[in-house]
């Protein structure tokens, strides 16, 4: 009968104790997921309060502003649905984003661009334009510059696109959102960014890029049936 009864109370304490974990582990994952919305939250504040007082004053400007305001409805929408770490980290990421076009969009009204803001390995990776290039591909003229411009109004702080580096800088048109929005890259990305890029200080994978390659050996190409045409049409 003691035997019965010891069994029976290292089986409650046992029970017991595995509650006992399993309230400390709820607590702690609560703990982490409203450190992480707190700092999603700080982020998207400061975005916010820059987008609400920032006007644009030049083409550039107005539109960097315009995609830093893009940024900030969609981490307002992505922190109102976080429900663990990793989407809150979405919505700080997308905010931190916004702020980087609030950046550009100070530089190209000349003011101050403010403190610096985190980089991670994508971004430095990509690196960045470092000198003005002016190029036609398939009839069409793509620009890219360090600086903004009349005629490179377009800002991309760097970063990967559907798996591929865009470095940092100005163009005269966002080639890139095809494959943002679509998640692949048209036939003849590797060709205009071969052509945009190769032989320039401070961009990454250019020559990758130029041979349809990266490290990692993936193709750039998108389907067979996506078109250039299709691809940069904008």
């Amino acid at each position: 009968m003691s035997f019965a009864i010891v069994l029976v109370v290292l089986a409650a304490l046992a029970f017991g104790a595995g509650l006992l974990f399993t309230r400390f582990q709820a607590v702690a994952k609560k703990r982490q997921l409203d450190d992480a919305l707190a700092e999603a939250r700080r982020w998207v504040e400061r975005l916010a309060g820059q987008v609400m007082h920032l006007t644009g004053t030049n083409a550039a400007a107005k539109q960097a502003l315009a995609d830093a305001s893009e940024r900030y409805t969609a981490a307002g929408s992505q922190l109102d649905l976080a429900r663990t770490v990793e989407q809150a980290g979405l919505a700080k990421e997308t905010a931190l984003e916004g702020l980087y076009y609030i950046r550009a969009a100070r530089v190209a009204m000349d003011l101050d661009p403010g403190p610096a803001l985190p980089t991670d390995a994508e971004r430095a990776r990509a690196g960045a334009v470092t000198e003005h290039r002016k190029v036609e591909v398939e009839g069409e003229t793509y620009e890219a510059s360090p600086r903004p411009g009349h005629d490179t109004p377009h800002y991309y702080p760097g970063g990967q696109v559907a798996g591929r580096s865009v470095p940092e800088g100005w163009y005269n048109r966002p080639w890139w959102k095809s494959a943002l929005i679509g998640g692949a890259w048209g036939a003849g990305a590797a060709v205009l960014f071969g052509s945009l890029f190769v032989g320039m200080a401070g961009v990454a994978a250019a020559q990758t890029w130029q041979d349809g390659f990266e490290a990692g050996g993936q193709d750039v190409f998108a389907p067979d049936d996506v078109g250039f045409d299709d691809a940069w049409d904008f």
